[in-house]
């Protein structure tokens, strides 16, 4: 079945829209959430256990969860797809300050340097590269949940993918799914051009 050309650029820039809209409220608040528990140790099992139950329900059943609350459309689709980007950008950053080099941090401070000042021109540099790789697991994670978002009317690539297995029809189903695996690859690429030009040269892995 030919399928209007102007219908999937559409529906990519829908897909394009769920996705960047979802990680950068993710990372908005992942980010300094992470720094907060990094900061207080005693409260990230508690908090990091209460955000991973999010990623122990099922995609499709989130979304339903959604519906009461935010009714049909993209909204609950991006509430969804933040709460499932949330996990790997609040761990990744957790993890990075928590496992940073002390002695570095001892020198920043022996320096005379302010906690906010060791946190932008040390920490956060050096933790860097963990906190991307956070975010990047997270883009490509929501590229293809968002195809879910088709069953709630959010539209993007998974309406043709559910449209073609209605109809028991494999052109129909690529015509989805092929630009969302583009479309993560394109994210992931991107991220990692993004990854070399915020990290330091001297903190990049050759």
């Amino acid at each position: 079945m030919p399928i209007d050309t102007q219908l999937i650029l559409s529906a990519i820039l829908e897909h394009v829209a769920l996705t960047l809209t979802s990680v950068t409220l993710a990372v908005a608040l992942g980010v300094p959430l992470g720094v907060y528990l990094a900061r207080h140790r005693f409260l990230s099992g508690p908090a990091l256990a209460i955000v991973g139950v999010i990623q122990t329900v099922p995609s499709p059943a989130l979304l339903g969860l959604m519906i009461p609350l935010f009714g049909i459309g993209k909204k609950p689709a991006l509430v969804a797809l933040f709460a499932y980007a949330l996990l790997p950008i609040v761990a990744s950053t957790f993890s990075a300050l928590d496992s940073l080099d002390r002695a570095a941090l001892e020198a920043a401070r022996g320096m005379g340097m302010r906690p906010t000042q060791i946190l932008t021109k040390v920490a956060l540099p050096l933790g860097l590269p963990v906190v991307m790789r956070g975010i990047r697991v997270s883009t490509v994670i929501n590229v293809g949940v968002a195809t879910l978002g088709a069953l709630i009317g959010a539209g993007g690539l998974g309406t043709f993918i559910f449209r073609g297995i209605a109809l028991v029809d494999t052109p129909t189903i690529l015509t989805g799914a092929v630009p969302a695996a583009v479309l993560a690859l394109l994210f992931d690429g991107g991220l990692a051009l993004l990854e070399r030009v915020l990290v330091p040269r001297g903190l990049r892995k050759q």
